[in-house]
């Protein structure tokens, strides 16, 4: 399972560059701490499906896309 959370990471990192996003701007959209979406990045926290959720909509991805699992 931690595989999978270091993965989904790294995939919310990647996307977010590519959107010239910053963490800072992510943590606004979902009314969180910066350290949150920190975290949820390296891979130190397990997001909740409603946590995945929020956060494809806050890239702007669809919640089924291949690119955020």
């Amino acid at each position: 399972m931690k595989n999978e959370v270091i993965k989904f990471g790294q995939k919310v990192r990647e996307i977010r560059l590519k959107k010239k996003m910053s963490q800072g701007d992510i943590a606004r959209i979902l009314d969180v701490h910066r350290s949150y979406i920190s975290g949820l990045e390296r891979g130190v926290i397990n997001p909740s499906l409603l946590t995945i959720q929020k956060v494809a909509k806050a890239l702007n991805l669809n919640i089924n896309a291949k690119d955020l699992i």
